[in-house]
């Protein structure tokens, strides 16, 4: 999380949004092995929760329940250059939209797993075009068989620790110039978040 409060935001909405949007982040925790991180789709339950499933086998998963852990979504990001500015007397940077959630774990019974993998499916088929896949699509010897190797979470959400690093230390004539360099180095989802979060 970047230290500087001109980053912060407590803007709710946005956080949510960003969860829906970019639907897959990291889990953090420190197990008796050392540190350890687990790449999963989330889901948010708009109320102060966000839940995620894991393989059996994943390091985390046997160390997660009742532990407090740290879930990370990183949003669109970009390289600042230096030539984009008027005054070229100064460094590069970064501008970047990160989300980090810290709270306590619980694990999931089989059906609130079942609930979790439904509604992941219905969220993520509805964004591609033609007829959605359907768990019903799949034999019940086959849905039985994948449920039984993960293991379904639910963060309750303590802390939310939001950066968004939109080069607003910068003038909006600059900002202007920073935008457009963003969409022709092939960031455009960034630029789009300066033009709207950024005034």
């Amino acid at each position: 999380m970047h230290p500087n409060p001109l980053f912060r935001s407590e803007d709710r909405a946005l956080f949510e949004t960003l969860i829906d949007e970019i639907g897959f982040g990291m889990v953090f925790l420190t197990t008796p092995d050392g540190p350890r991180v687990a790449h999963t789709p989330l889901l948010s339950t708009e109320d102060g929760a966000v839940q995620f499933h894991l393989a059996r086998g994943n390091a985390l998963t046997k160390h997660l329940d009742g532990a407090n852990t740290l879930v990370t979504i990183n949003g669109p990001d970009g390289y600042v250059s230096p030539r984009w500015y008027a005054n070229r007397d100064t460094v590069p940077t970064w501008d970047y939209v990160t989300l980090e959630l810290e709270g306590r774990v619980r694990r999931m019974d089989t059906d609130g797993l079942e609930a979790l993998l439904h509604a992941l499916i219905l969220r993520h088929e509805g964004r591609i075009a033609g007829e959605p896949w359907q768990a019903e699509d799949a034999s019940e010897k086959l849905w039985r068989s994948q449920l039984a190797g993960i293991v379904g979470f639910e963060l309750e959400v303590l802390a939310w620790r939001p950066t968004v690093k939109l080069s607003q230390k910068r003038s909006p004539e600059e900002r202007e110039t920073i935008m457009t360099g963003l969409e022709s180095a092939g960031s455009p989802a960034l630029a789009a978040l300066m033009r709207s979060l950024v005034t």
